[in-house]
């Protein structure tokens, strides 16, 4: 009995501070409910973990307490699984807009009636890559010359049946169109749920005119968050791709043909999966013949903190386009907001102080100054970060968190090479050509 007692002071001598730090401040902001139900669910939780630890054999002391996180871990997880329903989610994505139900006609894009890729099977987020091409009208808005019918392929995990032969698929539809004989060829590692963002290729398609080609490979049907099972698939599927790309390159060479610059682009866990795939960072960016790649919002860790070490000597990492170097020519881009938790977020958080939240160094933006490390709390104050990091609103565009649209239109144009292209009037004109594109979606979507 007196060991019972014991067990439940130790847990409420714990639970109750940590409820109390669990107040303190995020790196975005949470809905009012959550916030209100954070701090006592978590002080539960721990406490509760430390009061059944301190019974158990070999479960004492610090032990007890990571059995209180990882409790509160399991258990986070575990509601978000069950509530989020995989198997629905995935039949939700896997279904195409009411306002993109008909295959685009145009020659250039997957899914079309030239096109050897069943436009049925594309699912939610291919459809709206493919239909968000840019057009005549929107280069003459900007004011550049477009040559071009700019090129975009993209092929789902549902299109075909393994690694290989989706790649094939995607493999066809770039020689069907000729898209090696474009100045630039864009590889995008899309999301968990096949988004691929279509900010960054919209900017690559302007600043072209045209010329250009994107190419994006799926290999799921579920949210980042949700994927990350997949990140070796992933991988695998981008690494096959570039093989694929390279191989076709080097024989294009031999010949004497014109060969493309290649550009990468990856976002969340699309920018983890490709990264994944050239694991020896500059020397693989040789190897394929990389001429740009730009990262955005790459999930923190220790896989992370790795690839910017193997890429340091030829990479700029920006926070906002305030801070694009004027004299580079880097050919690695990272960009990723000093606030937003899917970069902060990693597993020692829970047991060390990370270097932006020491007192004794200035803040990042939006990173705020109340904001204190505490053992175990701040791990799980920034794991809930991750899931409220995007609240997106169409054309209302923010740095803020992971939502980077109000950043992508000024680093792309820096980190794809394509800076004095534009004049200052054309640059401004740019980003609310972006905007406008965005809200017109959205519109059509029946989002705005």
């Amino acid at each position: 009995m007196k060991d019972f007692i014991g067990s439940v002071a130790i847990g409420v001598g714990v639970g109750v501070p940590t409820a109390a730090a669990a107040q303190g401040p995020s790196l975005v902001p949470w809905p009012d409910r959550v916030r209100a139900l954070f701090p006592a669910i978590l002080g539960v939780s721990v406490g509760g973990g430390l009061a059944i630890g301190s019974q158990v054999q070999g479960l004492r002391g610090f032990k007890a307490l990571a059995a209180g996180a990882g409790l509160a871990g399991i258990g986070t997880a575990g509601f978000l699984v069950a509530k989020n329903k995989l198997s629905e989610l995935e039949a939700q994505n896997a279904q195409i807009d009411e306002c993109f139900s008909r295959a685009p006609t145009d020659v250039y894009l997957s899914g079309s009636v030239h096109s050897a890729v069943d436009y049925s099977l594309l699912g939610r987020e291919g459809a709206r890559f493919i239909n968000s091409v840019t057009t005549a009208a929107h280069a003459q808005a900007l004011g550049v010359n477009r040559t071009h019918d700019p090129i975009r392929v993209f092929v789902s995990i549902a299109n075909a049946d393994s690694v290989s032969s989706r790649v094939s698929l995607a493999m066809s539809e770039l020689i069907r169109n000729k898209a090696f004989d474009r100045e630039y060829l864009l590889i995008q590692a899309p999301a968990g749920s096949g988004y691929s963002n279509s900010t960054p290729v919209d900017v690559v398609e302007l600043l072209s005119g045209g010329d250009c080609a994107s190419v994006s490979v799926s290999y799921g049907l579920l949210p980042s968050f949700l994927s990350l099972t997949r990140v070796r698939l992933a991988g695998e599927t981008q690494l096959e791709l570039l093989n694929a790309i390279d191989h076709e390159l080097v024989g294009r060479r031999n010949k004497g043909k014109h060969v493309p610059k290649i550009l990468l682009y990856g976002e969340s866990l699309g920018a983890r999966v490709q990264q994944f795939a050239i694991p020896l960072g500059s020397a693989d960016l040789d190897k394929y013949s990389v001429h740009r790649a730009l990262w955005v919002g790459t999930p923190g860790g220790r896989a992370s903190d790795a690839f910017h070490r193997f890429c340091a000597r030829e990479s700029v990492t920006v926070d906002r386009p305030e801070q694009i170097p004027t004299d580079t020519d880097k050919r690695v881009w990272f960009l990723e907001h000093d606030g937003d938790p899917v970069v902060r977020f990693r597993p020692d958080l829970a047991w060390a102080q990370p270097a932006w939240l020491d007192p004794e160094l200035p803040r990042g933006r939006n990173i705020p100054a109340e904001m204190v490390w505490n053992v175990g709390v701040t791990w799980a104050t920034v794991l809930v970060d991750t899931i409220f990091a995007t609240n997106v609103k169409p054309g209302d565009f923010q740095s803020l968190g992971h939502d980077y649209r109000a950043d992508l239109g000024a680093v792309a144009t820096a980190a794809f090479g394509f800076t004095g292209k534009l004049t200052a009037e054309q640059t401004k004109g740019l980003e609310v050509l972006l905007r406008q594109i965005e809200v017109a979606r959205a519109q059509k979507l029946g989002e705005g």
